[in-house]
């Protein structure tokens, strides 16, 4: 099986974000469900993939090491937990190391206290984060931010206020930057016109050169995908990166759905 984009041109880089869905008690999940059918799924879809970016939701300990393992030795990894101490489930980044070279990494709460660990607002049952990456692309030299975050499915208003966070840190770095996630959220929802106020960031799949699958809903749930269906893994990027190629990647791995979301990956090119 070849890489859902195809080859992509040396200049370009490979990102991609991907709900990886957390391992549950097998008591309270289905077989479909279970880490330990799911696991090898993953990752051989990772190790095949191989973005220089990719931004993971629901990722506790283990998986991550299991993702790093997938990737390979060259990738490093920002982001921990979501709680005070940095346990729990996090949204970290992943990154090969021998195209970027990481600046400045950083963990923010999505709270009216963001530099609080753990803190929570607006509504969300469970703490909110989002990390921040600002690499330098050793090959093109050209510099990028990176935002990776997960916001709450419960609390409409926590989305909004989530986006607007996000959007905050976007024109705080000042850079080319992609914004990627789980924002359990559709087109046209209160919380992507927050973050897409005054065209600051584009839907990468509206604004790609090409589209290399159907329009994928990206929640299947473990079913057979829906075309057209809600994308709630997004993709954004700013009015000065280009998409050159986007999918979604609905395929099974010897017949094993990796998680109950697909994978979003898309070329860009970055801006010197």
């Amino acid at each position: 099986m070849s890489s859902v984009l195809g080859d992509v041109d040396d200049d370009l880089l490979h990102v991609a974000t991907f709900n990886v869905r957390r391992p549950l008690p097998r008591l309270l999940t289905r077989s479909v469900d279970r880490w330990d059918r799911r696991r090898p799924a993953m990752m051989q879809v990772l190790s095949r993939e191989s973005p220089s970016l990719l931004g993971a939701q629901e990722v506790l300990p283990t998986p991550a090491l299991d993702i790093r393992r997938a990737l390979g030795p060259s990738y490093a990894r920002i982001g921990a937990g979501r709680r005070r101490r940095g346990q729990g489930e996090g949204c970290p980044i992943f990154f090969d190391q021998t195209r970027l070279e990481l600046l400045e990494g950083r963990q923010l709460a999505l709270s009216d206290s963001p530099a609080e660990a753990g803190s929570r607002s607006w509504g969300n049952p469970l703490p909110r984060a989002m990390v921040v990456g600002v690499f330098r692309d050793r090959r093109t030299r050209s510099d990028l931010a990176v935002i990776n975050t997960h916001l709450d499915p419960f609390s409409s208003r926590s989305r909004i206020r989530g986006a607007e966070a996000v959007r905050r840190e976007v024109r705080r770095t000042g850079l080319p930057t992609v914004v990627m996630g789980d924002l359990n959220a559709g087109a046209g929802s209160p919380a992507l016109a927050a973050l897409q106020r005054s065209d600051l960031l584009l839907d990468a799949w509206a604004v790609a050169a090409e589209r290399v699958t159907p329009p994928y809903g990206t929640y299947a749930g473990y079913r057979p995908p829906v075309r057209f269906g809600a994308r709630i893994d997004w993709i954004l990027v700013t009015t000065d990166i280009a998409v050159e190629r986007i999918g979604i990647d609905a395929r099974l791995e010897d017949g094993v759905a990796p998680s109950d979301h697909l994978a979003v990956h898309a070329a860009i090119e970055v801006p010197q």
